[in-house]
């Protein structure tokens, strides 16, 4: 009996020491939002008001689809900015592009630019030194959002604070001198920036201009100061103001590092903010709207009405002839997949992509996708699985219309950082991108999965754009089939998987890729009370 009790006691001091070690700093003040003045003089500044002067009322919108591109894009803009870089993101690797992203936002934070990081702390694995010793800088401010007190391993602060840290900031945005921002599905790191041939399916993001940068400001300020977000001074162990120096010398050896060499070249040939500057860009001009939930999300507190996922359900539910759906995680559960299937059957287009079991980085999310694949086909909905290794379609309209697709080689896990699984040589699908009725997209961090609608926060852009709607769906319309299996149903009601190659058509009998045990573990998790969590 006394084992038994002092097994107990044991138990509960080391339940109790887990708890006062996760607690979180109290009383911590909330920061007053700064003002950095009018940017209007600022190099950015002057290159949008030249750009803007034709379109005052509208948002100048320019999609960013290749990958190189997207990267150089980010750099570019905070090289050139004067005043101020505001950045959130859900993750952060210290990689080749991680590393030359942190010089780059302390390099400007060295000519006196005020930098401000706000970061979720599931995506920063390895980054606490760096990220400590950035934050000493007088220009450099860095918060996380919902972070973990027990620093390694993270993992054991789910123990005692599983419910707020299963709550995760998905967010990602990039201001520059408040004049223009980068919004999308890309984070920071190699998986997202190193494709060999980058494109819309691997990911999207939409660098805007106009009156929606003041939209993405705003939201920016309020998650700045909201009680999720904590500064890293304290959470992160303490560090020497040498740590920094060592940021900018690590920076120089990766960008001599020969493998490094694609995302330099990118900076140099890349002409986006130089044309910007000289206000000689050529964008798309739209109504464009900022849709995010309220970082009371975070905290199981946000009102229905303030979610992200409610008012793009709405939008959705609008559509009368056509709706292209891309989602690296696809899990419509119950509801979607009647919403979905309504729509289908009043005849609307429903076309859905999503990754393979062969190509996702999660597969625990494919478990909660595959049982309703039968009901959504029977419904009349379309679905495209990405292929691991996707051949390259042929190409007429993206070119003519500057949207390229291709597919994103080697990618690492995106879905959870650093939990997430690895598939060498994979072609991953991370984008999130909704086309309705070819009148109106989505460009956005927003997932079609639980995750995305009840735990995680998110943002994304509502743009009213037949141009660039057209421009999503022709693209979709012309490659998917050369990229990804069509899955239908046979004449006995059973899955089958076509794949279009040189030869023509093949018929998959089984899931591709899908092995035996793999497939016995599926069906498992799939029975297991888990969807909310996907």
């Amino acid at each position: 009996m006394k084992r038994g009790w002092t097994g107990w006691i044991a138990a509960g001091a080391v339940a109790a020491g887990l708890w006062w070690l996760n607690r979180l700093p109290a009383n911590v003040s909330q920061p007053a939002p700064k003002d950095v003045g009018d940017t209007a003089d600022t190099a950015l500044g002057r290159g949008v008001a030249r750009e803007r002067a034709a379109n005052p009322n509208l948002s100048g919108i320019q999609l960013l689809a290749d990958a190189r591109e997207a990267f150089a894009a980010r750099v570019a803009l905070a090289r050139a900015a004067e005043r101020s870089l505001d950045l959130q993101y859900y993750i952060w690797h210290g990689d080749r592009s991680g590393t030359l992203m942190l010089e780059a936002v302390h390099a400007a934070a060295e000519r006196g630019v005020r930098v401000r990081l706000l970061l979720d702390d599931n995506g920063i694995s390895g980054l606490d030194t760096a990220l400590a010793a950035l934050d000493l800088h007088p220009n450099v401010e860095v918060r996380l959002f919902n972070p973990f007190r027990i620093r390694w391993p993270k993992p054991i602060g789910y123990l005692t604070e599983f419910t707020r840290l299963n709550r995760r900031m998905h967010n990602k945005s990039f201001t520059a001198d408040n004049s223009v921002t980068i919004v999308g599905g890309r984070n920071i790191g190699d998986e997202y920036f190193g494709a060999a041939d980058g494109g819309l399916f691997a990911d999207l993001d939409a660098l805007a201009i106009g009156p929606i940068v003041a939209d993405v400001s705003a939201d920016f300020e309020r998650y700045w100061c909201c009680g999720s977000a904590y500064p890293a001074a304290e959470i992160l162990p303490p560090v020497r103001e040498r740590q920094r120096r060592r940021l900018h010398k690590r920076a120089s050896i990766v960008e001599r590092d020969p493998s490094a060499r694609r995302y330099v070249q990118a900076l140099r040939d890349l002409p986006l903010v130089h044309r910007l500057i000289e206000g000689h860009l050529p964008l798309t001009w739209a109504e464009v709207r900022m849709i995010s939930d309220d970082p009371a999300k975070a905290l199981g507190r946000a009102r229905k009405r303030d979610l992200l996922s409610d008012r793009l359900r709405a939008v959705l539910e609008t559509s009368e002839r056509e709706l292209g759906l891309i989602s690296s995680y696809f899990v419509p559960g119950k509801r979607g997949c009647a919403e979905f299937s309504r729509l289908a059957k009043q005849g609307v287009s429903v076309s859905v992509l999503t990754n393979a079991y062969e190509a996702t980085d999660v597969g625990v999310v494919h478990a909660g996708y595959a049982p309703y694949r039968k009901r959504l086909l029977e419904a009349g909905v379309r679905l495209f699985e990405m292929r691991r290794e996707a051949r390259d379609a042929p190409r007429r309209r993206e070119r003519r219309r500057g949207v390229r697709l291709g597919v994103a080689s080697n990618f690492r896990g995106s879905g959870t950082g650093s939990t997430a699984a690895l598939r060498s040589g994979a072609s991953t699908l991370h984008a999130k991108t909704f086309t309705v009725d070819r009148e109106r997209l989505f460009i956005g961090s927003f997932n079609l999965d639980p995750r995305s609608i009840a735990l995680n926060t998110e943002l994304g852009f509502l743009i009213e754009s037949p141009e660039l709607a057209g421009q999503v769906a022709d693209v979709f319309a012309d490659q998917v089939a050369h990229l990804a299996y069509e899955v239908r149903l046979d004449e006995a009601g059973e899955l089958v998987w076509a794949e279009q190659d040189d030869a023509g058509e093949r018929i998959h009998h089984r899931e591709p890729g899908l092995g035996p045990i793999p497939q016995l573990a599926l069906r498992a998790v799939a029975r297991l009370p888990i969807e909310w969590l996907l």
